[in-house]
């Protein structure tokens, strides 16, 4: 956008701003009139579909029954609007000191709810007039007399305008922060200054999607978009504008994508012959025959290391599914090829196992595996480095220290590294993989760029892979092992431990092993959860006197964990109890049943893994997951729309073992960012898309990126003028556009 269009101009000289609006206008993020026409409303309120308190206090009534006396309830964790009238207001004081300002409100239906302010609620005891009519904004809970409460909601006074709007059908709402709202600037205002910058610019507004594709796709021109998303006539239009703005968001990034996947493939890499020796030599050894899935992942990335282009792939798979092995085969063609490979990893206990576990593999080939993490004593690290940076190392398995600078501020130094395999990749930051790239392209006289790995054991959903990462080619690993077997999964009471501890003795007998884990390490007086060392004593007076049992968690030395979990792997102990430290690296096949305590207190995706340590093996498993009693019942009934997110977790992991499925159902719980600390791996925060539930529109706007880059490489022709515009203002440094 150029700097002299109409769109750039300070919103502070829009009709009705002024320095002091543009100021706080400037802090929300809106500084010039296309900033203010993006600034849609956060939700909307339907004349025809508008909640009422009954209808939000109705499907939150049943988990009431199963609710500790004196304790609120909140089920949704949904933000709601609703329209309310304010019958009193009330200050109550508290021998704590606490002070409260309970606002008793009433809508339309005749059902009555309360407002809560605590402590420093003198503004709200100005604004908030008995018999005024109020725009309400929050989380609902239920307080124990069955009243729907907002606490410190967002509360706006309904003006005329709102009333009109509301009488066409809809009402919008924008985010409105306390500054914005002490300069009065309400919904109403934002209306009326949106209204006016619609009108000054209509007529500039450039479309940065081709005619071609807004046909193809039939989505309306970006004017009426804009008009539609802040003043929309319809349930229709509206719905039809943010399908619009969902495809135009989603589709740019992943046209940028394409770009920077594009930049990439046009650099030189090693070219690494198919055919390995050491591979063909390891694969006579192997006690178990791959599976297809193994071998199709083994032949695409042996594809892509010949082709003397960098190879960028992302190999994901389930708990157990064997990607270390294809790693591994890469791994070995790049040492036939005379190049060094570099296996990063997030924490040392995985460096730890993966080193061991390439090691034994490896035992009768002539091939260097050195380990590099931080915990290394100073000689152990410069007779390290010295084998890394002469070549003598052909495999580095390292942590965060790869790419570490030592404390007298030295790099390690690299020897032609033509592989870089990064494990467990979402806990490694966008700038922490680019250095690892930088360092292993300038091991190389003639700066070869690697190739890249990079392998994820939590299932990816489809839509975060064609977003997070769409710009890899993407294999993915969709069978087990053969001879592994489903693990069993219950859902049980705390009332029912001793079901759960007679089934652990059952195996202990049949000489299995077990774990048992709980979320803490020393009890807590202000979490009322069990603890891993005050239960590990009382496992072994109580319940299993005649078992062996060992201790581990994270506040141990890394030393005394590995020790444990090696006499553990060994037989040595029966049962394991352990706090989460036991997430990833241990491999004991012969551990077939896992008890978590607390399971409620999990996330879906630690579940999983947690549940992944067991039925590596041969013989059937079992995974007990222990929460409240009311919890469990509400598992073995019928699901409900508004069940509380840890019963839906549960259920999800007694129904499947699927970690794909599993990660879906996570998602949509937590969203993408909170799922895989997407922040740090780079990805955006999309202000229309719903990575969740957008799957079709994701996948239509990835397939035209591609097809429209690879029928115009450069967006040379005369009808994407507009979009090679719009992409060179939207891009940042970390896009790699090129305009070559």
């Amino acid at each position: 956008m150029k700097e002299d269009s109409p769109l750039q101009m300070p919103v502070q000289y829009l009709k009705g701003v002024g320095p002091r609006r543009a100021e706080v206008l400037a802090a929300a993020g809106v500084r010039t009139i296309e900033d203010l026409l993006y600034y849609v409303p956060r939700a909307y309120i339907e004349r025809t579909t508008q909640r009422s308190l009954r209808s939000i206090a109705e499907p939150m009534l049943m988990p009431m029954l199963f609710a500790r006396e004196r304790e609120s309830v909140s089920v949704l964790r949904r933000e709601v609007s609703i329209i309310v009238t304010i019958e009193r207001i009330v200050e109550k004081r508290f021998r704590s000191q606490r002070t409260l300002l309970e606002a008793i409100i009433r809508d339309d239906t005749g059902a009555y709810g309360a407002l809560h302010f605590w402590n420093g609620h003198q503004y709200y005891r100005r604004a908030l007039s008995v018999g005024k009519r109020y725009i309400v904004t929050g989380v609902p809970e239920l307080d124990r007399l069955h009243r729907v409460t907002f606490t410190h909601p967002q509360v706006e006074p309904v003006e005329d305008d709102d009333d009109a709007a509301l009488a066409q059908g809809i009402l919008p709402l924008y985010r409105l922060s306390e500054q914005m709202r002490s300069r009065g600037i309400t919904h109403s205002a934002l209306r009326r200054l949106v209204r006016t910058a619609l009108e000054s610019v209509h007529s500039v507004i450039a479309d940065p999607l081709p005619l071609s594709l807004r046909q193809e796709r039939m989505l309306p021109p970006l004017q009426e978009t804009l008009e539609h998303l802040h003043f929309p006539t319809s349930h229709q239009a509206l719905e039809r504008a943010q399908q619009r703005m969902k495809y135009q968001e989603i589709f740019l990034f992943e046209l940028l994508l394409a770009i920077g996947r594009q930049r990439k493939r046009r650099s030189p890499a090693p070219v690494i012959a198919a055919a390995s020796p050491r591979w063909e030599q390891l694969c006579r050894t192997l006690p178990f025959t791959l599976t297809s899935a193994q071998r199709r992942a083994i032949e695409a990335i042996a594809a892509d290391l010949a082709s003397g282009r960098p190879m960028h792939r992302l190999l994901q798979g389930d708990v157990g599914a064997g990607k270390t092995l294809v790693a591994l085969a890469a791994m070995l063609a790049t040492a036939d090829a005379g190049y060094q490979s570099l296996l990063a990893v997030p924490t040392e206990v995985l460096a730890e196992q993966h080193w061991r576990t390439i090691r034994r593999l490896t035992s009768t080939l002539d091939l260097e595996v050195v380990k590099l993490v931080g915990s290394q004593s100073p000689a152990e690290r410069r007779a390290t480095a010295g084998a890394i940076a002469t070549g003598q190392a052909q495999i580095v398995v390292g942590t965060h220290a790869l790419f570490a600078e030592s404390a007298a501020g030295d790099q390690q130094r690299y020897h032609r590294v033509g592989l870089v395999v990064i494990d467990e990749q979402h806990r490694f930051g966008v700038v922490q993989r680019a250095r690892l790239e930088q360092l292993a392209s300038t091991s190389h006289p003639e700066r070869l760029q690697p190739h890249v790995l990079v392998m994820s054991a939590t299932p990816i959903p489809r839509t975060l892979t064609m977003t997070l990462y769409g710009d890899l080619d993407v294999t993915t690993l969709d069978e087990l092992p053969a001879g592994r077997q489903p693990v069993r999964t219950l859902v049980l009471g705390h009332d029912q431990l001793d079901r759960a501890y007679e089934i652990i003795r059952t195996e202990v007998r049949a000489r299995r092993q077990a774990f048992i884990v709980y979320p803490l390490v020393e009890e807590s007086e202000r979490v009322q959860l069990k603890a891993a060392s005050a239960e590990f004593e009382r496992l072994a007076r109580e319940q299993f006197p005649t078992e062996r049992l060992a201790l581990v968690h994270g506040q141990m030395s890394w030393n005394e964990k590995e020790h444990v979990m090696e006499r553990f792997a060994a037989g040595d102990y029966d049962i394991l109890v352990a706090t989460t430290v036991i997430e990833v690296g241990i491999d004991v096949p012969n551990a077939t049943v896992m008890l978590i305590e607390h399971a409620e207190r999990f996330g879906l995706a630690q579940l999983h893994q947690l549940r992944g340590r067991v039925g590596r093996g041969t013989a059937p498993a079992t995974c007990l997951l222990i929460t409240e009693p009311a919890l469990a019942l509400m598992v073995q009934s019928p699901p409900r729309d508004d069940e509380p997110p840890a019963v839906v977790r549960l259920r999800t992991m007694a129904q499947t073992t699927n970690g794909f499925l599993i990660a879906e159902a996570d998602m949509r719980l937590r969203g993408p960012g909170d799922m895989l600390g997407t922040r740090q791996a780079g990805m955006p925060e999309f202000r229309f898309v719903d990575l969740a539930s957008d799957a079709e529109i994701i996948a239509q706007a990835r397939q035209d990126a591609v097809r429209l880059l690879e029928g115009d490489p450069h967006l040379r022709r005369p009808e994407h003028a507009r979009l090679r515009a719009h992409l060179l203002s939207y891009a940042d440094a970390n896009t790699h556009f090129s305009t070559a």
